[in-house]
């Protein structure tokens, strides 16, 4: 099925080319790439000790060296992982992608020294060296670190935790996405993907089996997954403790260089607003001419709502227009994934799920992953996703240190090109109806973006704390949180049948990226409030400022690059902006 899906959509050949990064998994050239970084390590460490002592241009190179280690070492991982994202079935490349880890660990190992002795430095000696011009272009990712100061161990224990790396949480996370990658749903054995998809679907009856598919997949091997949470929680929790961190959010938040005081504004701001949620859902159960809304009828097309396939081709085309019609660079650079042979689109056999963009190393480029199936949905996750492209082609010439954005502002970019297509996309429907249930759909993008993310963060503050305080979680507790922090964003507009308990199973992003998802909600509020400022300002005075903010990736934190446009991140009237513009479109669909 999924053959003839890509022959359809004309995806068969949208591969990504990794010869830019290296030619194979045998490519002699990782060898050297890897023995040279052990060799500088080596030299590296010499300095280990004496890093106050260093002359500010000394100290400069060293930074230079140490960068120059950790783009050749992210080189080899980026390829290694992008290797086994579309092959998880492949033994070679589980076992390529696990080699790669634990030289990665015996490396870092070396120098672990660093981040030590730099954070923990006294701060006139800090700023002797920040102070000078040569030292400069890492201002921001050297103050960055020594934010770290009280959160970090013995020179031994950091080692140790370094060197238990890929047998820890970065071994359970491999056996997440095998096990994912295996899984097989249903009489046609179909992935997990192609079963997601369904729930997209017009027929009722074809969303429903693939609810029950789903579920009845991950039930077969829900004991495993439910080991696999609990003990990703347990490292946590261990890690957490040991590093003296306050809350198990805190380390995101740092990460994302948030005041704690502008996630809870966040999150508070996004709460009071699940009213919202349930309107539209009592709204849509009217539309679909149904007499109760089941969980799997949630992302139902309208009958209105164009229902068309689109190719590759015709994608293309659109998302580039769109994008073309808000900057011509920003056309240019995505046009390059394209040409470039930068995208892995089509559905395969032991393909990862999901879509991701990453950012590779700054003398290469970025890659986008997506798993394209040809309808509406698809063409807002390939713009989502080059969203994400082009901010990390800008960035690149920050340098590796700078150039990697934190989460929140990275998912602004992304959330922004999904709008701009949005917008290009309604600006060609005529028919009233059409129109509604198209703004429709996007609101449900929106409710997906924010209401459901910030439900989601709901509920790993239940499963971390409740970690915390009692013990491992069965099956069934970690399914009550799950249903509570449900329950709770969509009332009893949506019926959540017994089914849907054990859907918080399949998520990567709480184990990857525990904290991770209020990012999502972050930037799409962002971007609304952004939005807002385009139109009020016209292009010749926005894009500039927004072309900028994308190029300077991670070099200053969100509230220093977000000061061109006034914006006060710990204002909780600005979240409650982005929300009024979401409260503006459900009414004008209220009212049709």
């Amino acid at each position: 099925m999924s053959t003839q899906r890509n022959t359809e959509l004309n995806t068969t050949e949208v591969l990504w080319n990794l010869t830019d990064l290296y030619d194979s998994p045998d490519d002699e050239i990782i060898q050297e790439d890897l023995d040279f970084c052990h060799q500088e390590a080596d030299l590296l460490q010499e300095t280990q000790g004496r890093l106050a002592e260093l002359e500010p241009a000394t100290f400069a190179r060293t930074v230079k060296r140490l960068e120059r280690i950790q783009v050749n070492l992210g080189r080899i991982e980026t390829y290694a992982f992008l290797n086994f994202s579309t092959q998880v079935k492949n033994a070679e490349a589980g076992s390529f992608l696990q080699k790669i880890k634990e030289e990665s660990s015996k490396i870092n190992r070396k120098l672990v020294f660093f981040n030590l002795e730099w954070a923990k430095m006294d701060q006139a000696l800090a700023d002797r060296l920040l102070a000078h011009e040569e030292v400069a272009p890492y201002h921001h990712f050297l103050t960055n670190l020594r934010r770290y100061a009280d959160h970090l161990l013995s020179e031994a224990e950091e080692k140790l935790l370094v060197e238990f790396e890929p047998v820890g949480t970065e071994s359970w996370l491999n056996l997440f996405e095998k096990m994912l990658g295996h899984l097989e749903f249903g009489e046609d054995k179909r992935g997990e993907e192609e079963v997601l998809s369904d729930l997209y679907d017009s027929d009722r009856e074809i969303r429903c089996k693939a609810a029950q598919e789903l579920t009845e997949g991950l039930q077969s091997q829900l004991h495993i997954l439910t080991h696999i949470f609990n003990t990703i929680l347990a490292e946590k929790m261990i890690s957490d403790r040991l590093r003296n961190y306050s809350s198990w959010i805190r380390t995101r938040n740092l990460s994302n260089e948030l005041e704690d005081v502008t996630v809870d504004a966040l999150v508070t701001a996004s709460v009071g607003r699940y009213d919202m949620v349930q309107r539209y859902y009592r709204l849509k159960k009217d539309l679909l001419g149904l007499d109760e809304l089941q969980d799997y009828d949630r992302y139902a097309p309208l009958p209105s709502l164009p229902d068309q396939q689109i190719s590759w081709q015709e994608c293309r085309e659109m998302v580039l227009e769109g994008f073309r019609g808000f900057s011509s660079e920003m056309a240019d650079i995505a046009e390059l994934f394209f040409e470039k042979n930068w995208i892995h689109a089509p559905l395969l056999e032991g393909k990862r799920g999901g879509a991701f963009a990453h950012p590779a190393v700054p003398d290469a480029h970025p890659y986008v992953l997506v798993n394209y199936t040809g309808n509406l949905r698809d063409v807002s996750t390939v713009a989502h996703e080059l969203g994400h492209g082009v901010h990390q082609y800008l960035a690149r010439e920050q340098g590796y240190f700078n150039g990697d954005t934190t989460l929140v502002l990275a998912e602004t970019a992304s959330v922004f090109a999904e709008l701009l297509i949005f917008h290009r996309q309604l600006e060609i429907l005529k028919n009233p109806a059409q129109r509604r249930a198209f703004i429709c759909q996007k609101l449900e993008s929106i409710f997906a973006t924010v209401f459901r993310q910030i439900s989601m963060n709901r509920f790993e503050d239940l499963i971390h704390n409740a970690r915390r305080e009692k013990g491992e979680l069965s099956a069934e507790a970690l399914s009550d949180l799950w249903m509570q922090s449900q329950e709770a964003v969509f009332g009893d507009s949506v019926n959540l049948s017994e089914q849907y308990r054990i859907w918080w199973s399949y998520i990567p992003h709480f184990l990857h990226t525990p904290g991770y998802v209020y990012s999502y909600a972050f930037g799409e509020l962002l971007v609304l409030a952004l939005y807002r400022i385009y139109q009020a300002e016209g292009a010749a005075s926005f894009v500039p400022k927004y072309i900028h903010l994308l190029s300077q990736g991670g070099n200053q934190s969100p509230y220093e690059l977000l000061k061109p446009f006034n914006i006060d991140l710990n204002d909780p009237e600005f979240w409650q902006g982005g929300l009024a513009v979401i409260e503006e479109m459900l009414v004008s669909v209220e009212k049709e």
